[in-house]
């Protein structure tokens, strides 16, 4: 099948494109439509959850929105940070962006290769004492982690910061497009529910993560491109490589 019209599934880049070059070089049409944002918990939903943030010693983020909502809702239910509070973020990135709340530190600050699963190597031994709070959102982080955390028994609980709104696709003509670009297991879930009579034996699909490539075959959907992987880092470059071939 050939690919001539793309559509990624996030907000389009502000601050140039990574895809810029497949547009001209490989004559594509690429268009962003984000399928689904999040949003910080109001207080009054985080607080029925039950989970008090002074009853842990660490906090686990993997993304930017759940560190952004952990401080929002911290600061409206007025609990002050202790500064012997250690992070344990999925990525160098993620960990970065503490600078926006916090005095980055190496010493309390600490991250993995981007997978979920890279969190637990760096706990080890040394922190495997620690009470962990896993800030995740509500759309399929907190089962994954949990159960990364469980399995290796570490003491934590989880606290949903951020919840998916999915965006209205009533507008969209999906069956347009030659491929359909996914993020993340949200993504596969609006599809679904706006367009379940999408077939991968039309539509190809390319999908970023484990957890987006778990969610699109569980909805019996075939993925022509996946990444990261060592030769493609990103779905631009796993493009690239996809145009090169053909």
């Amino acid at each position: 099948m050939k690919v001539k019209k793309i559509l990624i599934s996030q907000p389009a880049p502000t601050n140039g494109s990574p895809y810029a070059d497949l547009i001209s070089k490989y004559k594509v049409d690429i268009d962003f439509v984000p399928f689904f944002h999040v949003e910080p918990l109001q207080v009054k939903e985080f607080r029925l959850q039950k989970v008090n943030i002074l009853d842990h010693t660490a906090i686990v983020f993997t993304s930017r929105s759940a560190i952004d909502a952990f401080f929002k809702i911290s600061e409206e239910i007025r609990v002050t940070i202790p500064e012997t509070m250690k992070y344990f973020c999925v990525s160098e990135a993620i960990a970065l962006y503490l600078q926006k709340y916090i005095v980055y530190r190496k010493r309390k600050i600490f991250f993995g290769n981007g997978q979920s699963s890279s969190i637990i190597d760096i706990i080890g031994t040394k922190h495997k004492n620690e009470h962990f709070m896993l800030a995740v959102a509500d759309n399929g982080n907190k089962t994954d982690l949990t159960k990364i955390f469980a399995k290796n028994k570490l003491k934590h609980s989880t606290a949903i910061m951020v919840k998916t709104v999915y965006s209205n696709l009533s507008s969209v003509d999906v069956k347009s497009y030659d491929m359909l670009v996914f993020y993340s297991p949200s993504d596969v879930k609006a599809l679904q529910d706006n367009f379940p009579d999408v077939d991968h034996r039309v539509t190809q699909f390319a999908t970023y993560g484990q957890t987006t490539l778990k969610a699109l075959k569980a909805a019996k959907l075939v993925p022509t491109i996946t990444a990261p992987t060592p030769e493609a880092p990103s779905i631009a470059k796993a493009l690239s490589i996809y145009f090169e071939q053909k």
